[in-house]
């Protein structure tokens, strides 16, 4: 029988935890209640009490309520409640993982969501799940649902969410993969809108090769799902076309490069071939969300929710030490390609963003800093999106995934 595990506060949260509980039942699956308060006692019984699971992060409920530190608190059980969680899935004893929660309750369960693998059904009920939920989610698949109404209590509102919410876990818990024919290598694509075209020639070319290429959106958390799934294992080689995210972690833009961006393939030594694309813009908000400090600056309405900002010879030359730096630490076999003509679809002769003088900074730190004792390099005359520098990077790629294995 599939088993959901729900992790909560159950001094606090106990009568919604037994309502959802039994909700789930209903369905034909088991539940795990897994407690991870520790202000009183709880207020239904707990499957894996929260004496197991504070000590499961060496710490004792006793000694975390005295402190009287509440953060501290949060911090401890959540890191108790991953190591909980990972067991039990280990153990065959979690098919999905649920949770009820305001935002330190998210927090503290999101937390032991995110230690789970990819693919593994995550829903949280939270009353923060209509704002800003990238601290909640991270780079997984964590599904939050918005709440509406506070976890306090079960009325006519709840009650709905939390049906729905039983609905989904018991459904997700059951829910089957199907065969999808022969498995095929993995190999990871990053792309954004400007560099469609360059992923595009290449996975198809990938494709014809015998491999399935899982694509990525460069926004942030696109990256670092990327980065996740590659340290996960699953993959056997990086397409890492496009390595814009760099470019907001150095200027400031809203899709910044999580700290591991382009360090999973190398670490793990999985062939990567990397290029620079998308490395001309900074990414903001509608063009009212700019900083005042940028307002002169050479600035394009992508379209009425992103504007783009060009980058500078100062920032492009920033951009190059960080990815030669990162590019030098590999361990596996990695190859950089350079678009002397242009890294993006709107950065080529003509276009809005053509900077020859910011190009030459970038290109310059790269042949500056990145060892090529290390990084085979090819400098092409051809810009990101030419369907002859594509082919290029998949072929080359190919060779490397064929000699790795």
């Amino acid at each position: 029988m599939a088993t959901v595990v729900l992790v909560g506060t159950l001094d606090t949260k106990g009568d919604e935890y037994a309502y959802l509980a039994e909700r789930i039942r209903e369905h034909g699956v088991e539940v795990v209640l897994v407690d991870a308060g520790i202000v009183g006692d709880p207020r239904t019984r707990a499957d894996v009490t929260h004496e197991e699971v504070a000590e499961a992060a060496g710490a004792e409920v006793s000694a975390l309520a005295a402190a009287g530190d509440r953060g501290a608190a949060v911090e401890t059980m959540a890191r108790g409640a991953a190591e909980v969680v990972k067991r039990l899935h280990a153990e065959g004893r979690l098919d999905a993982i649920g949770a009820l929660g305001g935002s330190g309750g998210s927090a503290l369960a999101t937390y032991a969501m995110r230690q789970l693998p990819i693919g593994v059904p995550k829903l949280m009920v939270s009353t923060v799940a209509s704002g800003d939920t990238s601290p909640y989610v991270g780079s997984v698949d964590v599904t939050m649902m918005y709440s509406v109404v506070d976890i306090a209590g079960v009325n006519r509102i709840s009650a709905r969410i939390m049906s729905n919410a039983a609905g989904a876990l018991a459904g997700m818990a059951k829910a089957t993969v199907p065969a999808l024919g022969d498995e095929k290598p993995l190999i990871t694509a990053s792309m954004f809108g400007v560099t469609t075209v360059a992923v595009t020639t290449a996975r198809e070319r990938l494709e014809e090769l015998g491999y399935e290429v899982l694509v990525f959106h460069q926004t942030g958390a696109g990256g670092g799902s990327m980065e996740a799934l590659i340290d996960a294992g699953f993959i056997s080689g990086s397409l890492d076309v496009t390595t814009t995210e760099f470019c907001d972690l150095v200027a400031g833009g809203v899709l910044v490069a999580v700290p591991e961006r382009l360090e999973s393939a190398g670490r793990r030594g999985v062939p990567q071939v990397v290029s620079l694309g998308a490395l001309d813009m900074v990414n903001f908000g509608p063009m009212d969300t700019v900083p005042e400090r940028y307002r002169d600056r050479n600035l394009y309405v992508h379209n009425p929710t992103i504007t783009l900002m060009r980058t500078t010879p100062d920032e492009c030359r920033e951009i190059g030490r960080v990815i030669a730096e990162k590019l030098n630490a590999a361990t596996g076999p990695t190859v950089l390609f350079v678009p002397l003509r242009g890294v993006s679809a709107i950065a080529t002769e003509g276009q809005v963003f053509h900077d020859p003088e910011a190009d030459a900074a970038l290109f310059e730190t790269i042949r500056s800093l990145v060892d090529t004792s290390k990084v085979e390099v090819h400098e092409v005359d051809a810009d990101v999106n030419d369907p002859a520098f594509a082919l290029a990077m998949a072929n080359r790629l190919h060779e490397l995934v064929e000699a790795a294995s």
